[in-house]
């Protein structure tokens, strides 16, 4: 995981840990730095915020005269790292249900992203995680346009044993939801979980009957699935789904077979909205809760 940014890192560490750093030769590492972040799909902006910090932190230090210097940059780097990834506030989805669930309500959550970020999947997922957690659950399949997702949706539920509620394809997804919504309300079902178009972030049409569906249904959490391999495309997808319904929060796919690692650094910059949870294989199992600290170790490979 992450390791052709480790790699690089390392290189860019080791450089600033052997020098006294003037002003002018701290430039200098500090734009490598940029490079490298950049070449591992960390934006331009957070680039540069990571790289100020480190310069603010480490500017008017002698690195020769630390008593282990690598230890001092790689101190700087951890923390400029995490405090990227630690923006946003944070959500507990599991005590937000157990509140919902004391008043007798659903806990009502939209998954959004285009086709073949593994939303669905990331959606059965996460149903799985709640069951462990002793709430129940629906699905709605409110993606009606893309062939096979129906079907798709009902596999899983099949293998989790809990309820789809769909429609035909082509039919209002708006309608597909608000019907969840009533089966879970009547049913006492803690959990209704929302499947929808993979819809390309451009299309007008498609966004307006996404800002339609969170209107009529007001889920509790917006949440945008991004595919980590796809790099800068899931920040630009992140972004025209905050724009468009102002997501909750993101879930980020694939982070298993992520070499480079910065995508999750630009989509917290860019949405000013905390990842919860990350994709870490096939199983249903896989899914792990995102923790700022845990996922600047995996970067800096310590």
């Amino acid at each position: 995981m992450f390791e052709k940014l480790k790699t690089s890192l390392g290189k860019v560490v080791e450089k600033l840990s052997t020098k006294e750093l003037s002003e002018k030769s701290l430039d200098e590492v500090l734009w490598d730095l940029q490079l490298t972040l950049i070449q591992n799909d960390v934006s331009v902006k957070v680039a540069e915020l990571i790289a100020n910090d480190i310069k603010k932190e480490l500017m008017g230090e002698r690195v020769g005269r630390f008593e282990n210097p690598y230890e001092k940059v790689n101190d700087a780097l951890r923390k400029a790292i995490y405090k990227v990834l630690s923006g946003g506030h944070d959500i507990d989805i599991f005590s937000m249900a157990k509140e919902k669930k004391l008043e007798k309500k659903p806990l009502i959550i939209i998954f959004v992203g285009i086709n073949g970020t593994g939303k669905t999947t990331t959606l059965a997922k996460l149903a799985y995680a709640f069951q462990k957690k002793g709430f129940s659950c629906v699905l709605a399949a409110s993606d009606t346009y893309r062939a096979g997702s129906i079907e798709q949706i009902e596999k899983h539920a099949k293998n989790l044993g809990v309820r789809v509620i769909k429609h035909r394809y082509h039919s209002d997804a708006t309608a597909v939801a608000f019907d969840a919504v009533k089966h879970a309300e009547a049913r006492g079902i803690n959990v209704v979980l929302i499947d929808t178009a993979g819809r390309i972030q451009t299309n007008v049409n498609l966004l307006d009957e996404m800002k339609k569906i969170v209107r009529v249904i007001n889920p509790d959490l917006k949440i945008f699935v991004g595919d980590a391999l796809t790099g800068n495309d899931a920040v630009e997808q992140a972004e025209k789904f905050n724009e468009a319904i102002q997501i909750d929060a993101s879930i980020l796919a694939k982070v298993d077979a992520d070499t480079k690692g910065g995508v999750a650094l630009s989509i917290v910059y860019a949405t000013k909205k905390p990842i919860i949870f990350v994709g870490v294989g096939q199983d249903y199992k896989d899914l792990e809760p995102f923790n700022p600290e845990w996922f600047t170790d995996k970067i800096l490979g310590n």
